[in-house]
């Protein structure tokens, strides 16, 4: 995270730091393209021009990269599992499931535009010891 918060900063200086956004999301939140979250994921080690205004940014990788680092990240870590982008969408939503939080928050985090969809992830509330509702002594 560091070294992505400094070439982000390194960007703003340049005056080249805006990360891109979609148009309605864009006026939505007038700051956000010059925050340095929005880098943080998978900031393009190029800078481009953008085609619609003109202005050199730093965009995201292409689709290719994110899937290329969880596979760097596994081996790097010494997990001899396949891993890969789709498995750890399926651990997040299952594990949030697991926990008690509500199908719909996970449905709206997973980007779904049915319940319906999310609902697939319910399975892991069917595994043996996995209790259904959770009790507030469960944590302590």
């Amino acid at each position: 995270m560091r070294s992505v918060r400094t070439l982000h900063d390194e960007d703003l200086a340049a005056g080249v730091g805006e990360g891109f956004l979609p148009d309605a999301l864009a006026l939505k939140s007038p700051h956000a393209p010059s925050e340095w979250i929005g880098q943080y994921v998978s900031p393009s080690p190029k800078l481009a021009t953008d085609p619609k205004g003109g202005k050199v940014r730093r965009h995201h990788l292409d689709e290719s990269g994110m899937p290329r680092a969880v596979k760097q990240a596994a081996q790097s870590a010494g997990i001899a599992k396949r891993v890969n982008c789709h498995a750890l969408r399926h651990s997040f939503a299952s594990h949030l499931l697991e926990d008690g939080y509500d199908i719909r928050s996970v449905k709206e985090l997973l980007g779904h535009a049915d319940v319906s969809t999310t609902m697939i992830y319910t399975h892991v509330m069917n595994r043996p010891g996995v209790l259904p509702v959770k009790s507030p002594v469960d944590g302590l």
